[in-house]
């Protein structure tokens, strides 16, 4: 059956591996590949908050992608250490946040596009820029505190996988589509806050039973 289990030992053995092999060649370090991430990630807020959506969303893909290839490096030098898994995970939330943050300079600085509800996208983009960020950050939140209390807490729908596929695509698409990224930032925002609730309920429930 597909499911993310798969995906990952697809992505492991095609991508992972061989590219960790030419970083390695390259005599880079795992940690370096998560700061690379980051400045990569960084260049990609900037194309976005210009409205270069089509560029900023390639450039973000790209920087997410290495972010599967330090822990491959890691494994593969023998370098696997628990600073290196903590910077992993804080680089992570630096590269949603610059991601969230272009797109709220953008509509802040951009064009105003006028929407059928009465409102333009000046006014409520920043709004759901803002809460994307939230639900993306919940999500996130809750798995590291649950797992401090030692929960395994990987369930829901909106994880960061997803939430970087669809950041990624809707920026591309609004290069020509303007109103799609306002439609990724509602489905991020509604389904990050539905899968807060699902750990949270799954944390409740694991909780109890080790009582």
């Amino acid at each position: 059956m597909w499911n993310r289990d798969s995906m990952r030992m697809l992505l492991e053995r095609y991508y992972e591996v061989p590219v960790s092999a030419g970083f390695d060649k390259l005599g880079f370090s795992p940690n370096g590949v998560t700061i690379l991430g980051l400045i990569v990630t960084l260049i990609s807020a900037i194309f976005i908050s210009l409205g270069m959506f089509l560029v900023g969303g390639i450039v973000m893909l790209i920087g997410s992608a290495l972010d599967l290839i330090d822990g491959g490096l890691a494994r593969r030098l023998g370098k696997v250490s628990n600073f290196g898994a903590l910077l992993d995970s804080v680089i992570d939330r630096f590269q949603e946040a610059l991601v969230f943050f272009g797109v709220l300079i953008y509509f802040l600085t951009g064009p105003c596009d006028s929407l059928m509800t009465g409102f333009d996208t000046c006014s409520i983009g920043p709004v759901l820029a803002y809460s994307a960020f939230i639900g993306s950050v919940m999500v996130s939140y809750l798995r590291a505190r649950a797992e401090g209390l030692g929960i395994d807490c990987k369930v829901g729908i909106m994880t960061r996988p997803e939430r970087v596929i669809a950041v990624g695509i809707g920026l591309i698409l609004s290069q020509w589509i303007s109103i799609v990224i306002l439609f990724v930032l509602v489905i991020i925002t509604v389904l990050g806050l539905y899968t807060t609730i699902q750990r949270l309920v799954h944390s409740s429930v694991m909780l109890k039973k080790s009582e």
